[in-house]
């Protein structure tokens, strides 16, 4: 029997940090050193607040370390099946929740100039092999419910992967999640951050807020427990054992390994079946990286012999590319609530729990720590409503639109969800879109006589992300309502300054 490796990621950690050893005070102690634990630590070391960063054994050593970081705003649980538990904005909110955290990642990897292998790619759920069509039926109106709802997403009779019809859904992403999070963890500690490894928590002061590790308090304003699993036998957590019997558990497989370029495409893949299995690639220099996972099963209820889920995964992979050289294997644990959604919130005044990510831990641990951080610093957060452990506010008083309204994330959302990424010759006459292009995006619009002309897409007042105004041809700003003529010029303020125009030449320069 082979034995699992180091995962693909691991390979780039070179971080090492001491353990606890004195008293101190800081704002904030954060239990947990993965994305969720890092993303708080950096947005809250960027507001100005004083934070600790604990984990029991080494940073990303954890479930972050064993993802696969398929950055995709899906949620485990179908569209549809949201709407029928929550309604069609909440549901709606989830997927928008997904589209915000990665657009904040790829605000942090532009902002700290983070190499981390970084991308916007389609995502493309398909159909098992085994689906009939009733489930390609299924699978197609989930396609026009999620485009009903606002999101770039379309039914396809095949995909590149393969000839089974799929929901391909745009602006999704990929990254190296240990060399993401160590840019962010560096970039926290320049402003201030103090993280400690081998700190291991013994208890929490619910009282007078503090954290005891190794025998060491640590005191602070706001504890924010990140740790994947709930410290549910700690004292001081009473509702975090709680919450462990509205939690399910379970081990996931993956396998990766070396394939000539352009073998298989650039995309994040996953399928229908009940478990799934999940494909995503990380192009190198002269080769591509293939991450293939699945095979779930409740964590404890493995198979016989162990690495039997490991063989069916290479079996199955060596369909879609037989030359593959595998150089990696290691299994990961997800957590699945009992609603489809992650518990993010407050358990009592100043402790804040996040927990039941499922196969989105990337995406819900990045809205985890900015949530988190929202709360910190007092400011409202659009979906606190609708992650919080009491589930009432988003089936009752919950306001997904009439909160989300002033969120400086949403009011740029369209930064966030991306640009359209096809090519300038789709742009038709009379359309205005945003476009990316080699070394940045644009404002495109291709006039009647099919003359095409490009602006920066950054509002001149207060920068934010103009969008395509249909009827009247103009870009408008969602922010304060600026208007910009489709040569850039002001057509309403508080924009005193045009769009800025650029050219092809300069963007190839920039890229």
């Amino acid at each position: 029997m082979q034995t699992a490796t180091p995962t693909l990621w691991l390979d780039a950690r070179e971080t090492h940090f001491p353990p606890v050893v004195r008293h101190r005070r800081v704002n904030v102690v954060i239990v947990g050193a993965g994305v969720a634990g890092i993303t708080a630590a950096y947005l809250l070391s960027k507001a100005g607040r004083s934070v600790a960063l604990l984990d029991r054994r080494q940073v990303f050593n954890g479930d972050t370390g064993h993802t696969t970081a398929h950055l995709t705003c899906v949620a485990d649980t179908r569209l549809s099946t949201l709407v029928e538990r929550f309604g069609r904005d909440h549901a709606a909110a989830v997927w928008d929740a997904g589209l915000a955290a990665i657009g904040l990642i790829d605000r942090h990897v532009r902002s700290e100039a983070l190499a981390c292998d970084f991308a916007w790619v389609p995502g493309y759920l398909h159909l098992s092999p085994e689906a009939d069509a009733r489930e390609a039926q299924a699978l197609e109106r989930e396609a026009a419910l999620a485009s009903d709802l606002g999101f770039d997403a379309e039914f396809v009779t095949s995909n590149p992967l393969s000839i089974r019809p799929a929901m391909v859904i745009s602006a999704q992403a990929r990254i190296h999640p240990v060399k993401y999070l160590r840019g962010l963890l560096h970039a926290a500690i320049e402003r201030g951050c103090a993280v400690f490894e081998d700190s291991p928590v013994e208890a929490i002061d619910v009282d007078e807020p503090a954290v005891i590790s190794r025998g060491t308090r640590i005191d602070c304003d706001m504890v924010i427990v990140a740790t994947h699993n709930p410290l549910g036998s700690l004292h001081g957590l009473i509702q975090g054992a709680l919450l462990q019997t509205r939690l399910a558990l379970y081990t996931s497989y993956v396998i990766s390994g070396t394939v000539r370029r352009g073998t298989l495409p650039d995309a994040l893949f996953w399928d229908t079946a009940t478990p799934y299995r999940y494909l995503r690639m990380s192009p190198s220099h002269d080769h591509d990286v293939v991450v293939y996972g699945g095979e779930d099963h409740k964590t404890g209820q493995g198979p016989e012999p162990a690495d039997a889920p490991f063989g069916r995964l290479e079996s199955s992979l060596r369909e879609m590319a037989p030359d593959v050289a595998l150089t990696h294997r290691w299994s990961g644990q997800v957590i699945e609530t009992d609603d489809g959604l992650p518990f993010i919130g407050e358990t009592s005044p100043g402790q804040f729990i996040a927990t039941g990510f499922g196969g989105n831990g990337m995406t819900f641990g990045t809205l985890a720590g900015l949530i988190a951080t929202d709360l910190a610093v007092g400011r409202q957060n659009p979906w606190s409503g609708l992650f919080d452990l009491d589930r009432s506010r988003a089936r009752g008083l919950w306001n997904y639109v009439k909160e989300n309204k002033d969120y400086p994330y949403y009011l740029v959302r369209d930064r966030f969800a991306g640009a359209d990424s096809r090519p300038l010759r789709t742009l038709r006459r009379g359309e205005g879109r945003l476009v990316d292009l080699p070394g940045g995006r644009v404002a495109a619009y291709r006039a009647d006589d099919g003359a095409v002309t490009l602006l920066s897409p950054t509002c001149t007042h207060l920068g934010c992300a103009v969008a395509w105004n249909a009827v009247e041809r103009s870009w408008d700003c969602p922010c304060h309502g600026s208007r910009f003529d489709v040569d850039g010029s002001v057509l309403a303020g508080p924009a005193q300054a045009p769009l800025e125009r650029v050219e092809l030449k300069v963007l190839a320069r920039q890229g």
